[in-house]
C-alpha cells in the first residue's frame, strides 16, 4: 500500500511543469550534467522534482535556503541514481546546508559506530553523511565543486556514503542483489583499494584521490567522485573498477549536452 502511494505521489510530482529557471541552475552549477543526452536530462528533471519534495531542507548557521541550493544539491544527488531508483536514498531524510566550513564539536563514538574520522576533537567539515541521520553540506564547497578544475565534488561524495548506508552499514558496499555480485564487488574493490593504499604509501600518483585510502567506505565515495568527474581517466587507470561502478550505477559517463 505505502509503495503504491509513494509511486502515485511521485508520478504526480513529475507531471508538474519543471520550474522556470531550474535548467539554468543545473547548467550553471552541475557541470557533469552536460554529459547527459536528452532522455537522461529529462529523467534528471523528474528525479530532482521528487527529491526536493521528499526531503527535509534547512539552512543553518545563518544561511537562507534558496531554490538554487536545493536544485544544485538535488541534481548532483540524482545523478547517482539516474538509472536506478530514488529508494536507494532511503537513509536520506534531511539535508542541512551551512554557508561555509562547519566546525563540528568534539564527541565520543556512538556504541557500535564505525568511526570514519577522528572524533575526539573539533573537526572542520565541508560535508558529512551520518548513518540514519542528515547530510550536512557547506554551500561554498558545493559551489566550488562546479568549478571547471574542481578536484572533487562534496555532494557526490556524501551522497555516495548514503548509498553505502542504504543497507544499514558503512563498509564501502552499497546494496547488491546477489551473492555473485557481492563477491565480485569485494574482489574488484579490495584489489583497487589495496593498490591505492600502496600507491599513496609510495607516493605514486593515482587518478583516485589519496583520501580514498582512508578506509573502504571512503574509497567507495572517492571512487564514485572519480567515476563521475574523470571517467576516462578512471577507465584507463582502473578498468575493472570503472566497469564495476558502471554496472552498479547502470550508467557510463559520456560527453553529451542535455543542459545547454
Amino acid at each position: 500500500m505505502f509503495a503504491w502511494l509513494t509511486e502515485r505521489r511521485r508520478k504526480r510530482l513529475q507531471a508538474q511543469p519543471f520550474p522556470a529557471g531550474w535548467d539554468a541552475i543545473i547548467g550553471r552549477n552541475v557541470p557533469v550534467a552536460h554529459r547527459l543526452d536528452m532522455r537522461q536530462a529529462q529523467r534528471l528533471r523528474d528525479l530532482v522534482q521528487v527529491f526536493i519534495a521528499e526531503k527535509s531542507w534547512e539552512g543553518c548557521g545563518g544561511l537562507e535556503l534558496t531554490e538554487e541550493m536545493q536544485v544544485t544539491v538535488a541534481a548532483h544527488a540524482c545523478l547517482l541514481v539516474l538509472e536506478r531508483d530514488l529508494d536507494l536514498y532511503k537513509d536520506v531524510d534531511s539535508i542541512l546546508l551551512y554557508p561555509t566550513t562547519i566546525v563540528a564539536e568534539p564527541r565520543k563514538p556512538y556504541l557500535f559506530e564505525t568511526v570514519r574520522t577522528p572524533v575526539g576533537h573539533a573537526r572542520a567539515l565541508l560535508g558529512e553523511a551520518m548513518l540514519h541521520g542528515p547530510v550536512v553540506l557547506a554551500w561554498d564547497a558545493v559551489l566550488a565543486s562546479a568549478e571547471p578544475d574542481a578536484a572533487g565534488n562534496v555532494v557526490i561524495h556524501e551522497l555516495a556514503h548514503k548509498l553505502d548506508m542504504a543497507d544499514g552499514s558503512v563498509d564501502g558496499t552499497p546494496p547488491l542483489p546477489s551473492r555473485r555480485e557481492l563477491d565480485e564487488w569485494a574482489r574488484v574493490c579490495s584489489a583497487a583499494y589495496r593498490e591505492l593504499c600502496t600507491r599513496v604509501e609510495l607516493g605514486i600518483p593515482t587518478v583516485i584521490d589519496a583520501y580514498g585510502a582512508t578506509n573502504e567506505a571512503e574509497f567507495f565515495a572517492v571512487a564514485t567522485e572519480t567515476f563521475f568527474l574523470r571517467p576516462r581517466e578512471l577507465r584507463l587507470d582502473q578498468p575493472a573498477l570503472y566497469h564495476l561502478l558502471a554496472r552498479f550505477y547502470r550508467y557510463a559517463p559520456e560527453p553529451f549536452a542535455g543542459f545547454n
